[in-house]
């Protein structure tokens, strides 16, 4: 069942989102400026932000994940845990960060570069954020689903790219994961649900460098790219309302 969200519903989704959105911001400074940083301490800072704020870090237990944060490099596509190891020049590092706040939630990922990384991996890092703005794009009323799942599939294709099947965007709200399911790719463009005011998804393109097709590590977690070539992930939470669609999850350096 899809629900959609009254004004109210959306004002509590979108301070998550703020502060999902403020993490995220404090994850490029870090990558950006400290040498040698661990997804670990990454971690440790994620769930530190959200007590001092009030909140709950969303990951943290969900179906037993046992980190607060996301935290994929380079072939790792999604589910990635947090470790020890220090970040290095020309890693491709995705975090993946979800709040609980006054019962909603708010969930976005970004990717980034640590340091000088190759110009392939630089653009793909591009290419999937110019991925999810495609997906963006299309969200809007009246428009279908499949619109949003064929801007990302056709903007990543067309840049020689190919995009997860396996992993979805979906709703958000009350729950983390809720109706409807958003995929990545179709083959039937002008189909699916038709969007209307008060849907709140979470837009998440998973674009690869290689082949989309995937394999499990031993933890039963992370995901990565069956070939061991780059993989990067990007999401927004966004909303229909009277204005418009609203990115709720908009971060300070994208304004």
């Amino acid at each position: 069942m899809i629900v959609l969200k009254a004004e109210s519903q959306i004002d509590k989704i979108r301070k998550s989102c703020q502060l999902v959105a403020q993490y995220l911001q404090i994850v490029k400074e870090i990558t950006e400026t400290e040498d040698g940083v661990t997804t670990l301490e990454l971690d440790d800072v994620a769930a530190t932000f959200a007590k001092d704020n009030g909140a709950i870090a969303a990951f943290k237990g969900y179906k037993n994940f046992p980190y607060s944060i996301c935290a994929c490099v380079n072939d790792e596509v999604v589910h990635g845990m947090p470790n020890e190891k220090p970040l290095q020049e020309g890693d491709v590092l995705s975090v993946d960060y979800g709040i609980l706040l006054d019962g909603y939630y708010g969930d976005s990922t970004i990717t980034v570069p640590i340091g000088q990384v190759s110009e392939n991996a630089s653009r793909l890092i591009k290419t999937g954020q110019e991925c999810l703005y495609r997906g963006i794009d299309a969200f809007c009323e009246g428009a279908r689903l499949n619109q949003i799942s064929h801007a990302i599939q056709s903007h990543a294709e067309s840049n020689g790219y190919g995009v997860v099947r396996s992993f979805v965007g979906h709703g958000i709200g009350r729950d983390l994961h809720e109706e409807p399911q958003l995929f990545n790719f179709t083959d039937k463009p002008n189909e699916g649900i038709m969007l209307k005011r008060g849907f709140v998804l979470a837009i998440e393109p998973m674009v690869v460098e290689g082949s989309y097709e995937l394999t499990h590590d031993a933890n039963k977690w992370t995901v990565r790219t069956k070939d061991g070539k780059l993989s990067v992930h990007w999401e927004h939470t966004v909303a229909l309302t009277e204005k418009g669609v609203e990115i709720l999850t908009l971060r300070g350096d994208e304004l």
